[in-house]
């Protein structure tokens, strides 16, 4: 049985993953940011599903999470991130809100892969998925939203040269922009629904090996220019 870790799953497209992933007959390990956040995994309630609580920002809550789970993790998908703050035009920057959208988005996917790596290594076949966006391509050049757009074409850039690291071990790695997904991030004028969005990517989980490890992909399996 295939057992996935999905960070991020209070809200939008990681519950819809989780939600996904336990229809699959998976066992799902999924986190949230505060254990007031617990409510919202009503729905996800089954045998199969255990709730994390950590921010990723924070590492010994994640290390001391990573130290309670005990079972091979077969997929890890990082989901968690910020669209960063009000302020990031190139000349009118609120630099906290830059260096923090930057730990979520950048360090903390790396920050869990860490973490988790120990339980990744004991699966047949590990796999990690870290969602991304488009708008962190560098083909992609326009400069709204800029903190956001540089912390996804740095966690772009990092497991980039994770996938090349673990390799030997037979881990694959990719990141995937999700689409512009009809959540509380992209609006309700997005282009996909979050049910469109967690299947493709989740499809692309089960076909990631290492052929095809190593790069950006699209929701619907479309192969992404960095």
């Amino acid at each position: 049985m295939t057992t996935i870790l999905i960070t991020g799953v209070g809200r939008g497209i990681g519950h819809q993953l989780a939600r996904q992933s336990l229809d699959k007959g998976w066992t799902v390990i999924g986190s949230v940011r505060e254990a007031s956040h617990a409510d919202r995994l009503n729905d996800l309630a089954a045998d199969r599903f255990r709730p994390l609580v950590f921010d990723v920002r924070d590492g010994a809550a994640v290390e001391a999470a990573a130290s309670g789970v005990d079972t091979p993790i077969d997929i890890l998908i990082n989901c968690s991130g910020i669209i960063g703050p009000e302020r990031q035009s190139v000349l009118d920057m609120d630099f906290d809100g830059f260096a923090d959208t930057l730990a979520v988005n950048t360090v903390g996917p790396l920050r869990i892969i860490h973490a988790f790596l120990p339980h990744i290594r004991r699966s047949e076949h590990g796999r990690i998925v870290t969602l991304s966006s488009y708008m962190g391509s560098m083909s992609h050049t326009k400069s709204d939203r800029i903190a956001y757009r540089a912390s996804k074409a740095a966690v772009n850039k990092v497991m980039q040269g994770l996938s090349g690291e673990l390799r030997a071990e037979g881990i694959a790695v990719a990141t995937a922009h999700p689409g512009w997904v009809r959540t509380d991030m992209g609006g309700n004028l997005a282009d996909i629904s979050v049910e469109e969005s967690a299947g493709g990517v989740l499809e692309l989980c089960e076909q990631l090996n290492l052929s095809n490890s190593g790069h950006f992909w699209n929701w619907d399996g479309e192969h992404l220019s960095w």
